[in-house]
């Protein structure tokens, strides 16, 4: 008993980072149609600075702020520069991001040099809850916590507020979107950099959890992809279900299959594709 609510905390947890990263990826993905292949590296780049403003003695916070402060600017960079003038040229989407990946790949190398660092977390989130004979990490809980206050702001602001409205007209149809009034261009350049700003704040808790180092960019950023393809595209209920579905399945893989983890992972995420091609809660 104790090793089935162990692992299923563990993949709860893991689960909860996923949807960190892929609630951003899922409003780029899924609501604008940008395959950004440069997700992943705003996961890393939010990380790595998060990781120097603890070097200069910043608490936990402020490095969660600066980190994704700094890689929401560089997400309006990019799209100011080169996505917004990509709308609907999935090609170009997938050779420019995936460009700027390996550019900011070797930025992270340049800077931050190829050792892999953790980053210090605040005394408070250190030690474990007993519960019984089991002990489960503080940090862990955090990052649960945190992942589920982002869910509700995220959803408030989707479905209760006029930027949310906004936002879904501008996906539904941006022609007529502009003929109401609707910025669309800003409207769209806001919902991009939100989703680099959550990249960010997954990067920098990540690194109090399972490390910042190269590479880390593109080995997560499959699973994020997945969350956003089966949960449905443009979906935070979708990207809820799909974080905790793949945690969970990716947790227990690992420990019970380890030779066949991938399989454990894809396999049923194949199936569901198979019988809902536009995923779980996903519109055609």
């Amino acid at each position: 008993m104790e090793f089935w609510v162990t692992q299923a905390f563990n993949g709860i947890s893991y689960g909860a980072l996923l949807f960190l990263l892929a609630g951003g990826l899922s409003l780029i993905f899924g609501m604008m149609r940008i395959v950004n292949m440069t997700h992943g590296s705003y996961y890393l780049l939010g990380g790595y600075v998060g990781l120097t403003v603890i070097w200069q003695n910043g608490p936990f916070v402020l490095a969660i702020l600066v980190g994704a402060l700094v890689i929401a600017l560089i997400g309006v960079g990019e799209w100011n520069a080169f996505l917004k003038r990509l709308g609907g040229q999935e090609l170009g989407q997938v050779l420019t991001t995936m460009g700027f990946a390996l550019i900011f790949q070797d930025l992270g190398l340049v800077i931050w040099g190829g050792d892999p660092y953790t980053i210090p977390t605040p005394q408070v989130l250190s030690g474990a809850f007993e519960l019984g004979q089991m002990f489960f990490p503080v940090y862990r809980v955090f990052i649960v916590l945190v992942a589920l206050a982002v869910a509700v702001v995220l959803w408030l602001v989707l479905e209760r507020t006029r930027v949310g409205a906004m936002m879904r007209a501008t996906v539904d149809d941006a022609e007529m979107a502009r003929g109401v009034g609707i910025n669309v261009t800003l409207i769209s350049m806001c919902v991009f950099s939100l989703g680099a700003f959550l990249a960010a704040v997954a990067g920098v808790v990540a690194g109090g959890f399972v490390g910042v180092y190269p590479g880390a960019d593109f080995e997560i950023l499959p699973y994020a992809f997945v969350v956003v393809i089966v949960g449905g595209m443009g979906s935070l209920k979708g990207a809820v279900i799909g974080s905790l579905m793949v945690g969970l399945l990716d947790n227990f893989g690992k420990a019970l299959f380890p030779e066949l983890s991938y399989f454990t992972l894809f396999a049923p995420m194949a199936a569901i594709l198979a019988v809902r091609p536009t995923g779980l809660f996903g519109r055609a």
